[in-house]
Parts: structure tokens; sequence; C-alpha cells
């Protein structure tokens, strides 16, 4: 099958390339630089009229959204162990957290670090205050152990592990409010797919 990902280098699409990678597929990455405004040209706008990153062209069309994305590649590849796919009701839960992902934690940090033009004074407090009340939930309801669903890794931690990354970055994943989630972050940025992922879009694992 042919594979083609359109990612922009440290954006959201890091989870739908490391699953990739995780999967060991060939494909192509093609980069949307989403500061020129590639994302609004004609030519991607025929891949994803949302014009936004990730879409993955397959054999059979264009899958977007990480979420759908994460889901594909691990019914996809049953063997791979990517998710429980076998097991209806795990997989419900895999696909409520990246949900929650993509409708909740994403807007919320996103809003802190990518409002245009950047937010100032209590509008940036309050901002970052909502952002992190969705990290406190992450780090004392969801995050079930060393990985999202407990002992086992799935591809939900590699995703929640783009948004810790963003917020250990900005200065906000704070060791002692969030040890779980640093520890959590730590882990999947030790692991091989991730490190390729990161290699090939000119990334560093971010240190605490």
């Amino acid at each position: 099958m042919s594979l083609t990902v359109y990612i922009s280098p440290g954006a959201c699409a890091m989870a739908s390339h490391s699953a990739l990678e995780e999967a060991g597929l060939d494909y192509q990455a093609t980069v949307i630089d989403l500061k020129k405004g590639e994302q609004k040209t004609p030519e991607y706008l025929a891949v994803n009229p949302a014009g936004v990153t990730p879409a993955l062209k397959t054999d059979k069309g264009v899958i977007t959204q990480n979420a759908a994305i994460l889901g594909w590649v691990a019914a996809a590849h049953p063997d791979k162990k990517l998710a429980p796919v076998d097991d209806a009701f795990a997989m419900a839960r895999f696909d409520a957290f990246n949900g929650w992902l993509a409708s909740s934690l994403h807007p919320a940090i996103g809003k802190v670090l990518f409002s245009r033009p950047p937010l100032e004074g209590q509008a940036k407090d309050d901002a970052i205050e909502q952002a992190l009340a969705k990290y406190d939930l992450a780090e004392q309801h969801l995050v079930e152990g060393p990985y999202v669903f407990g002992d086992d890794w799935t591809l939900a931690d590699n995703y929640l592990a783009v948004f810790t990354r963003w917020a250990r970055q900005a200065k906000l994943l704070d060791a002692d409010r969030f040890p779980k989630l640093n520890a959590h972050l730590d882990r999947v940025q030790q692991r091989p797919a991730m490190q390729r992922m990161l290699k090939a879009e000119g990334l560093e694992p971010v240190a605490a």
C-alpha cells in the first residue's frame, strides 16, 4: 500500500507520524509549512479541505484527524499490538481518550501557545489555568499507570506525549504538580519509533 502522511514538524501530526513508525510501515512524509500558510494552498486543500495537518493518503483515499489515523493504523495492522483492537470495550476507551485529547487538551494548550495575536495579561493567565486544569485531569484520573491504560503501551501514549511535550517546552509541566505526566513523557520519548519520528522532523526529545 502506498502511504503519504502530511505533517508539520513539531505540530500535533507527530502523533500520526510516530504511529506509522511504530507500525514499521513504508511511507512518504510530506511537510506542510503552517507558518508559510502551505495548508491553505490549492494543492493541499485538494488533499484535506479543512486545511490542517495531519492527513494520511492511502490507496483507498485520505484519512484526516489524528484520532482516526491512529485507529486506522492500529486496526489495519493488528499484529503490531498498537491498540486493543480485539477488545471492543477497550478500543472504545482508546477512542474516547484520543477524542478527549483532540477536543479538550489540544484546544486548551493550543490557545495558550498559538493564539494570534498572542494572548497577554489576564487573558493569558486564564488560558494557562484552563489548560493546566486539563493536565490535572490527565495526571489525577486519566493516566492509569506507567502508560495511559496501565502497564500496556498504545498509540494513545504517543498522542498524549505531543501535548505534554508542548507543555514542557512552555515550562508549564511542573515536576511537582505533574510527576506522572513528566515520567510518562520521558518514557515515551525513549521509544525508538518516537526517536525516529523526531529525527525525521528535525527535532530532539525535550528534557525536563
